[in-house]
């Protein structure tokens, strides 16, 4: 098994969709905002590369989780916005409990003796 870089940012398989569900909690926003909103939020450890964000958003559209629309970004620029249906917050709170169980499991684990 390799050695893994700690401060390389990669996001575990399965996470990539419930971290745009938590970015669009409280607004619509585009994929720039998106990305920008999981970097920050994650005090700059997790990157969204573009060709993994926009075949999440697609697929998470297609399964009825969000809705997108098109408008103007801050800087006047023709942006699609991304919003939560009430699927996608059902989805969001489900996934957010499970990921929950799951990271107390690995710090048991971790921190056991």
């Amino acid at each position: 098994m390799g050695s893994r870089d700690p401060h390389s940012g990669e996001l575990l398989p399965g996470t990539l969709e419930m971290l745009i569900l938590k970015a669009l909690a409280r607004s619509p926003k585009h994929g720039y905002a998106i990305a920008e909103y999981i970097h920050s939020a994650s005090d700059e450890i997790l990157r969204v590369e573009e060709g993994a964000l926009y075949p999440a958003l697609h697929r998470l559209e297609l399964r009825g989780l969000l809705v997108s629309e098109w408008g103007t970004s801050e800087n006047n620029r023709r942006a699609k916005y991304y919003q939560l249906t009430e699927a996608g917050k059902k989805q969001l709170a489900s996934e957010a409990r499970y990921w929950r169980r799951v990271l107390g499991a690995v710090m048991q684990v971790i921190e056991s003796s």
